[in-house]
Order: C-alpha cells, then sequence, then structure tokens
C-alpha cells in the first residue's frame, strides 16, 4: 500500500469511499456517520487543508484518514495520560468497504504512529464510537488507552491516546 495525501481533484473518490463505508455500517447496524457527518464539505476542507491521506492498493483508495493538532471541545474531556505531550490527532480513518477484513486498518495505524514520531510528536489522540466494535478492537490491539468520554450527536465516544 502507498501512502500520500489527498489533493483536491481526488475529492469526489474520497468522498465515495466514505459514502460507501457509510452504508456498509448502516447494515451492520453502526450509526456512526450518516449525510451529515462526514459530508462533503468536510472531506473538501480536509483535502485544502493537506491534511487528508490516502492509502492506494492497485490505483484504488484502500483507506482515508486525518492527522491534524486540531481537536473538537470535547477533547477537555479527556483525562489525558501525557497532558504536556506534542500530540497529532487522528480524524474519520476509513477503511474502503472493498478492502476491509485485510488488516488495512491496523496497517495504517502502524504507518500513522511512524510519520507522527518522525515528525515530533510525543503522542496520538482520537475518539472511538462505543457501539463500533471493529474500530473498539482496533483500536484497543493497538494500544490505544481510553482516557474519558465526549457526547456527539450520534452517541457516546471514547477519547483514546497513546504514547509512541
Amino acid at each position: 500500500m502507498n501512502y500520500s495525501k489527498a489533493n483536491i481533484n481526488q475529492t469526489e473518490e474520497v468522498f465515495s469511499v466514505y459514502s460507501a463505508a457509510i452504508k456498509q455500517m448502516e447494515k451492520q447496524e453502526i450509526h456512526q456517520w450518516d449525510e451529515i457527518y462526514p459530508d462533503l464539505p468536510t472531506i473538501t476542507e480536509d483535502i485544502k487543508k493537506n491534511q487528508m491521506y490516502l492509502g492506494i492498493i492497485d490505483n484504488k483508495i484502500a483507506v482515508c484518514f486525518v492527522l491534524s493538532e486540531e481537536c473538537d471541545e470535547e477533547y477537555k474531556n479527556g483525562n489525558w495520560n501525557y497532558p504536556d505531550s506534542k500530540f497529532c490527532v487522528i480524524h474519520r480513518l476509513c477503511v474502503n468497504p472493498e478492502f476491509q477484513n485485510q488488516g488495512i486498518a491496523s496497517k495504517t495505524i502502524d504507518y500513522i504512529e511512524k510519520i507522527c514520531k518522525k515528525a515530533g510528536y510525543d503522542s496520538i489522540r482520537l475518539d472511538c464510537f462505543t457501539e463500533n466494535p471493529y474500530s473498539q478492537k482496533l483500536y484497543n490491539k493497538a494500544g490505544y488507552n481510553v482516557t474519558g468520554y465526549a457526547d456527539w450527536r450520534k452517541g457516546r465516544f471514547q477519547l483514546r491516546e497513546k504514547k509512541i
């Protein structure tokens, strides 16, 4: 898998991956995302800010994710283990349904940790929907500890952190 930052010409293709993932999650009774979020303006902004990454296999987007230092106000609810560390936040990690159950998310987490460490970050933070057993398993296995909770429109999310 080759990783690169998304460019504005890929906006529609990236959005279609998120749309397909939403349909797949709905089939699995995981009501984490919908037509309101993540929407096309959010994806477009991620790409314009140069924060959207893509993992490509055979010229197809296998995974999308955003890395930034930005986080929602609800992150103040975290009892962060490394409160003074320089941290990066993973947002909107999404595996294309065509590539699910192939270890793509785990490989991507490893990649994210390497590039964040190389960029001088000490820890990584994220939020994880409490009703998504797949992301729960992924982040547990990768060593991301629950530090608190945030409640948003779609429900409760765990705030997680890992020192890298």
